[in-house]
């Protein structure tokens, strides 16, 4: 150990004179803290909020667990601990729970409420949201807030929800934000000092584990980079540029050359081969294990592609765990399933999946049942489990780190197209690699595809983060909310401490910057084509004016009266252009080349013009277009002192979230689901919800029978109708309901088994699952807000959706 001089010892005592509570809480702990981790929790000890940006597996939630250790030390605090998505959300509701206890630990993700009022919740983002503007008392005595996988503040659908709480706290709570690695952490940090306070901003791209990197060519691994020079230089080895001159035909040759001799006749189904020296699924489990690169998580970007996966490997006979791990595995499985019915094991492939997980294979991905997939992480997490076969939801913070990686592709359809995963991607799902205290080094496996581009690749391996950028726009529902707690002016002030109108000011910041060079210049342009005879400016707009006449009367087929046109105007000009005083100089030439550079660049001037104009206040914009939409419809009106203030139908807006809110909001004003019965309200919910695929889109559905058509009818023409205000307003609209699956969820309602279900619909059941409780969502803030009878319908629908394997699957 380093020896300490006398004045570094004096400050390290004094640093722990002053935060004994670092000092007890990392005294805790069974491993060092890191140095990123000390600077963070060292922050937070002195009372101020921290952003924290490091490599998935890194440990930033140590971090967090020092701020609910703070809030527990205190004796009366409370700390909130926010989650992207459920399944992470139960899993760190467990974690605290095996810390804390029961009684100090509550989770709130929607559909699920335990011990609401305790000191430490767990939460899902958005239901922080939603007691942020219902003023919750649950907020009282709050200290500290984690969000943890803050940058999923720049997804699409959803990061709206992340700026909305961290602008709406209360002042004193301090922020925990722990974020993957991106590129713009001090610009985020900036953003959260300017609308939290104190913030330090702590970045680390240090993985606690080292990442190897390979290729996995017919049966070998070839390292990606040179290995003397990797860290330094990520140069690509030379090894692996020459196979790709030659198409892996050499690693190929060998390869099969090598099982004619040892493995004949072992794992090759159909599609299969070495073609372009490309493993079979098989052959790499039984690479990965040879090498003792075991337990390995395969991200294949396709449901199906899993699936086939597991069943590929069981069908050539291979078996990862010994007698003792099958037992352990049956009887975990079986205490976890037997609340399952009888009838729905075989409809949700039970046996088949048991039998995989007895054998240490498994596939991971939304489709499937979320108990079975919170199943699968638990086995993983024992080393029960040696081979998961995942989609890229797996790299979305739920805690399975591997000791090795394998991207199957570098590609994935995006619902348009296959595009190239990005560099980001690539950070998040390599980061699994590599278990902190288990393994010294992880390792990243990259099959090999025909075309494969070395280069590219270390290009993607090499850099290591991604930007983070907002997608924040203001609701409805946002909107009634903040004018009734702000008042309009204060309202658009709040949206522009946005992060979007962060970045967006940013932006024209640099714009302006460029705005003003471009000035400069032609302020120099000027000053050359200036003429003594007379304005040099006016004369060459002449010259352009003939130019493009000239090329109007060359392009396309005018008729005889446009060209007779085109002839006098060109006269006219020509003749305008020889009186011009200018015209006699004799540097004309030599202005007209500074006039052109001139002409030029004021073009490009007023492109930018335009769009530092439009990105100026751009969110408190779309608020006033919100605004004036509501207050067209009467859910706002005036307040009679030039703000605005919510009606009755505001405030009922107020409580109804999610994409539809206007829609539903609309719907329950006018009655036009006042007459449904208990599956009709669950069916109208689903049509909703439910985001129908490309080719289902103006299709005919069949329609449940009974009042539901009415209702359907009616709710379109009001979405036609709101849609039309929004256009006329400057506003996008939104997708039409889609009836796709309103005759499935009206017959789940009435008791219809899961079994037949599935099969009208061709959902899997994980989708079924994740529908399911949307709708229940749904039906719990109509129940809250609508009329009596409504209301009581909504509440039994419900209970009629929430049965079987929906009562059942916990996290969605």
């Amino acid at each position: 150990m380093k020896s300490l001089s006398p004045a570094e010892r004096y400050a390290l005592s004094r640093q722990q004179q002053r935060q004994p509570r670092l000092q007890e809480f990392a005294a805790g702990l069974s491993f060092d803290l890191d140095p990123f981790q000390r600077a963070a929790c060292a922050a937070l000890d002195d009372g101020r909020s921290v952003l924290v940006a490091a490599p998935t597996g890194a440990g930033k939630t140590v971090v967090a667990e020092f701020a609910v250790y703070l809030a527990m030390q205190s004796g009366d605090q409370k700390v909130f601990y926010t989650t992207p998505i459920k399944a992470l959300s139960n899993q760190k509701y467990q974690e605290f729970v095996d810390t804390w206890g029961a009684r100090n630990v509550g989770l709130l993700t929607g559909d699920t409420n335990i011990n609401s009022g305790a000191r430490i919740v767990v939460m899902t983002t958005e239901v922080l949201r939603n007691m942020l503007y219902a003023d919750s008392p649950l907020l009282d005595r709050l200290a500290y807030v984690v969000m943890d996988e803050v940058h999923y503040l720049a997804d699409r659908f959803r990061g709206a929800v992340w700026e909305e709480v961290i602008i709406h706290l209360p002042e004193a709570v301090r922020l925990v934000s722990l974020s993957a690695t991106v590129s713009n952490a001090e610009e985020f940090g900036d953003w959260l000092q300017a609308v939290r306070g104190e913030t330090d901003v702590i970045v680390s791209e240090q993985r606690p584990v080292p990442l190897e990197q390979h290729v996995l060519v017919g049966a070998k691994l070839v390292d990606l980079f040179d290995s003397s020079g990797q860290a330094a230089t990520h140069r690509v080895n030379p090894e692996l540029q020459r196979l790709a001159r030659a198409g892996g035909r050499s690693i190929q040759g060998r390869s099969q050359r090598g099982r004619r001799g040892s493995d004949r006749g072992r794992f090759h189904g159909p599609g299969g081969g070495l073609g372009g020296g490309r493993a079979e699924r098989p052959e790499v489990v039984e690479l990965l294990r040879g090498k003792h690169l075991l337990p390995a998580i395969v991200f294949i970007f396709s449901r199906a592609g899993c699936d086939q996966a597991v069943r590929q490997v069981l069908r050539s006979g291979i078996r990862l765990t010994d007698a003792v791990e099958r037992d352990e595995i049956r009887a975990i499985v079986e205490e976890r399933a037997r609340m399952l019915r009888d009838e729905d094991l075989a409809v949700l492939g039970y046996w088949e999946w048991l039998e995989g997980l007895q054998r240490g294979v498994a596939a991971h991905h939304a489709g499937m049942l979320p108990t079975f997939k919170e199943v699968v992480e638990d086995l993983f997490q024992r080393k029960l489990l040696k081979v998961v076969f995942a989609t890229e939801t797996l790299a979305l913070g739920v805690n399975m780190p591997a000791r090795s990686v394998v991207l199957e592709k570098l590609e994935k359809f995006n619902g348009e197209a296959r595009v190239p995963i990005t560099p980001g991607e690539y950070t998040q799902l390599t980061g699994r690699a590599g278990r902190r205290g288990i393994d010294v080094e992880g390792h990243s496996v990259i099959q090999w595809v025909d075309g494969l581009d070395p280069e590219s690749v270390a290009s993607l391996a090499s850099r290591r983060s991604y930007p983070l950028n907002s997608s924040f726009n203001p609701t409805y529902n946002m909107a009634v909310n903040l004018v009734d707690q702000f008042g309009r002016e204060r309202t658009r002030q709040v949206l522009e401490l946005s992060f979007a109108q962060f970045q967006a000011d940013r932006a024209v910041v640099d714009l302006a910057r460029t705005l003003r060079k471009q000035e400069e210049s032609m302020a120099g342009y000027e000053q050359a084509m200036r003429c003594h005879l007379g304005d040099f400016g006016e004369y060459f707009s002449i010259r352009r004016r003939i130019g493009e006449l000239e090329r109007q009367q060359a392009k396309g087929n005018p008729t005889h009266a446009q060209r007779e046109r085109m002839q006098r105007e060109l006269a006219a000009e020509r003749k305008r252009l020889r009186a011009h005083p200018c015209h006699g100089c004799a540097e004309r030439e030599q202005h007209a080349r500074w006039a052109e550079r001139w002409w030029r660049l004021k073009r490009d001037h007023d492109d930018l013009s335009r769009q530092i104009r439009t990105r100026t206040g751009q969110v408190a914009k779309r608020f006033d277009r919100v605004a004036e939409v509501l207050q067209e419809l009467g859910y706002l009106e005036s307040d009679g002192r030039g703000g605005l203030a919510s009606t009755a139908a505001g405030r009922t807006l107020k409580r109804i979230y999610g994409e539809r809110d206007l829609l539903v909001a609309e719907s329950l004003r006018r009655g036009l689901w006042d007459r449904l019965d208990v599956p009709s309200i669950a069916a109208m919910a689903v049509a909703l919800v439910y985001e129908p695929r490309r080719d289902e889109r103006g299709m005919q559905f069949r329609l449940p029978k009974g009042p539901f058509r009415e209702a359907f009818e009616r709710t379109t023409d009001a979405w036609s109708e709101l849609d039309d205000v929004e256009r006329d307003h400057r506003l996008p609209g939104s997708e039409q309901p889609s009836p796709a699956l309103a005759s499935a969820m009206h017959a789940w309602a009435r008791g219809v088994g899961l079994g037949a279900i599935l099969a009208d619909t061709e959902l899997a059941a994980g989708d079924f699952v994740r529908l399911a409780k949307q709708v229940i969502d749904l039906l719990d803030q109509v129940s809250i807000v609508a009329e009596a009878e409504l209301g009581a319908t909504a509440r039994a629908a419900i209970d009629a959706v929430r049965r079987g394997v929906v009562a059942y699957g916990a996290a969605a």
